[in-house]
């Protein structure tokens, strides 16, 4: 279990995208890290964008980055939402300050965008919001999935194969 120890933060919230939030949850416990849904307010239902529901372990207030090695920032309308939170920015913010990993996909940008976390960086998303990536300063380019510093991106749910193996590749670099 290559990921023995370590602890990943995985952002949820209504109308989040299923295989971005369970995919790489699954896949990231079967290497041996702890995942924690984290929402708004602890236990807190959430409904997939297909209906599949989920409930947050934590809220956003009882957790620090600190606490965690990772996070992934799903994708689905859910990132729409969670941006509008402080808290959430903060503690996006708090990962890429500490060089933390960072894995986005899809929609997840949106997150990253409104903390200011993507000038001069290089990433992938859905097309849908290459120009707001690009107008937050990142390059944006059409790779399923890509890896720049501690930021980790995907297009979409047929890249998570690719997204999780350069997560898990980072994380085993982080001691």
């Amino acid at each position: 279990m290559s990921l023995e120890g370590k602890r990943v933060a995985v952002l949820v919230g209504d109308e989040y995208e299923e295989l971005e939030v369970w995919y790489p949850l699954l896949r990231l416990q079967e290497e041996g890290a702890q995942c924690d849904l984290i929402g708004l307010e602890a236990e807190q239902p959430a409904k997939g964008k297909h209906g599949y529901p989920a409930k947050s372990d934590k809220g956003i207030n009882d957790v620090s980055a600190a606490d965690y090695d990772a996070i992934v920032v799903p994708g689905g309308y859910m990132p729409d939402k969670l941006r509008r939170s402080k808290a959430i920015l903060e503690f996006c913010q708090e990962f890429d300050k500490a060089g933390k990993v960072i894995g986005v996909i899809c929609h997840g940008p949106w997150i990253l965008v409104s903390a200011k976390l993507l000038k001069g960086r290089t990433m992938t998303s859905t097309p849908a919001v290459r120009d707001d990536v690009e107008n937050a300063g990142a390059t944006w380019v059409d790779r399923e999935a890509v890896r720049d510093r501690n930021l980790i991106s995907a297009r979409r749910p047929a890249d998570l194969p690719a997204f999780c193996k350069l997560m898990i590749a980072a994380m085993q670099e982080k001691k």
